[in-house]
């Protein structure tokens, strides 16, 4: 199941598209986002993904002036496997410190101390962090009372989660449309709880200053 959510300029999370069927693809998202932006959602400033290969390429073919976010949690999710056991707490505990950081230029300074520190027994691990480090930072570039909301799609994984449990007790299920009917009531009673809650750091008013500064330049209007 595909699940598109969006926070807009104001604040508020609603799930705005899903689509269900297939498998999980960069061009299957592609096609997605595609009939996301004709039904009039345009102008996007921030798209923020997992790491399945190509979904970032897919987006901005579609949204070509956004910005693109990779989940941290993701990527520390990907690494804990690799790391030894004696290693673990102390090395995600450095990592966790880069994307904690007050600033931007204060996590990319962080990032070089575990490099150092870490390298000789990491280098692919620590290589994939380098590669994907201006993506996995790119949440810097905003406000800083929403980064925690722009960092990771835990809550879209949240929403995910959701959509299974109601499908598993069943045990099967008939056909696309029946999942479809499934999907779609989930969506729908999560739109209905949060158009009454802003996410926390969007309602003030010197976010709303700064979104607006970066749509202008972006878009023009």
């Amino acid at each position: 199941i595909y699940v598109a959510m969006a926070i807009d300029e104001d604040g508020y999370r609603q799930i705005i598209g899903f689509h269900v069927g297939g498998q999980e693809s960069a061009h299957g998202w592609k096609g997605f986002l595609q009939e996301i932006y004709q039904r009039g959602a345009t102008d996007i400033l921030l798209g923020v993904f997992d790491g399945l290969v190509g979904l970032e390429d897919a987006f901005h073919s579609v949204y070509p002036k956004a910005d693109v976010q990779r989940c941290v949690v993701h990527k520390m999710r990907n690494t804990f496997p690799k790391i030894r056991v004696k290693d673990k707490v102390e090395f995600l505990g450095d990592l966790k410190e880069v994307y904690n950081a007050p600033c931007y230029e204060e996590a990319v300074r962080r990032f070089h101390a575990v490099e150092l520190k870490w390298s000789k027994q990491y280098p692919r691990e620590l290589a994939s962090w380098r590669a994907d480090l201006p993506v996995l930072l790119t949440f810097y570039k905003y406000p800083k009372d929403i980064w925690k909301a722009i960092y990771t799609t835990n809550a879209i994984e949240r929403t995910v989660k959701e959509i299974r449990k109601r499908l598993y007790p069943m045990n099967s299920v008939p056909n696309i449309d029946a999942a479809e009917k499934i999907a779609y009531l989930v969506a729908t009673d999560y739109n209905d709880r949060w158009n009454q809650r802003i996410i926390r750091g969007f309602g003030m008013e010197e976010t709303k200053k700064e979104f607006a500064k970066m749509y202008h330049e972006r878009y023009g209007e």
